[in-house]
């Protein structure tokens, strides 16, 4: 069973409805309460719609791509590698679960349109990543289109497992550890005035299909990610406006909201997609 889902600026490559978050950006005292309230009403709508979405039976018209898509040499590839790109298992674990000493994520079902779009921003130079991450562009650029698709397609059919990243071993080694119920609190609510809650975009708990799922996540690169997203280093969000969605959002976190965010994110109760 397919649906097809239209919405006004719908991007098809990475599988986000912009105007969801227009409540994180300043559009002036006027315009920024008319926007902020049409924006809470369409994403309750879509939080409802989303429970459909989290049926295997329910998928969005846009992840047709599966058709197209050779599981077996994903696989491969995955475990395997392809000519000049490496293994992804060695970095990212036999079952894609990430490696926090790696500050490798989670690459299992978080989402086949997210893990295509960023792959195909590696090959094209459109995401850098600095420490064990920069080996993505080369891994990338030496596999085709078809490759990448397959890759993704593979991480999408493995079976929901979890594997939480360990804070109490995080802070021992000097990282600094975030209040996961803290965390919660600015997933399910934001930080009034000016930051949304996460879950307008990516769903209860980070479950959110058409953009990255976010749950079960490693800490250490969500930490990475989002101060990268801070700072600007990492650009290849949706743009809304002048600036990107989450580099927009982030901005607005210090150190201890995002080391919140993480902690929570990354030792979510074990509830599945």
């Amino acid at each position: 069973m397919h649906w097809q889902i239209t919405f006004p600026d719908y991007d098809r490559a990475s599988g986000i409805y912009s105007f969801i978050v227009t409540s994180a950006f300043d559009l002036g005292k006027t315009e920024g309460k008319k926007m902020c309230k049409s924006t809470f009403i369409v994403s309750s709508w879509l939080l409802m719609f989303a429970a459909m979405l989290q049926s295997p039976a329910v998928i969005a018209s846009d992840t047709v791509a599966n058709i197209r898509a050779d599981v077996a040499n994903g696989e491969t590839i995955y475990n395997q590698g392809k000519g000049d790109a490496t293994a992804c298992a060695g970095c990212h674990g036999e079952k894609a679960l990430g490696m926090d000493a790696m500050e490798a994520p989670r690459l299992a079902n978080i989402g086949q349109i997210y893990l295509i779009k960023q792959l195909d921003d590696y090959a094209a130079g459109k995401r850098n990543d600095p420490g064990n991450g920069a080996v993505m562009n080369d891994v990338a650029k030496a596999l085709n289109e078809q490759d990448r698709l397959d890759v993704a397609a593979y991480l999408d059919t493995l079976e929901y497992a979890t594997e939480p990243s360990d804070l109490k071993a995080l802070a021992a080694e000097g990282s600094k550890a975030g209040n996961p119920k803290k965390g919660k609190i600015i997933m399910s609510r934001g930080i009034k005035p000016l930051v949304p809650a996460c879950q307008d975009c990516h769903g209860f708990s980070g479950r959110a299909q058409n953009v990255p799922a976010i749950h079960h996540q490693k800490y250490v690169y969500l930490v990475n990610q989002l101060k990268r997203y801070r700072d600007g280093s990492r650009a290849n969000d949706k743009k809304i406006y002048k600036d990107g969605i989450m580099r927009g959002i982030a901005k607005k976190l210090d150190d201890e909201n995002i080391a919140d965010i993480a902690a929570y994110l990354a030792t979510v109760t074990d509830l599945k997609p």
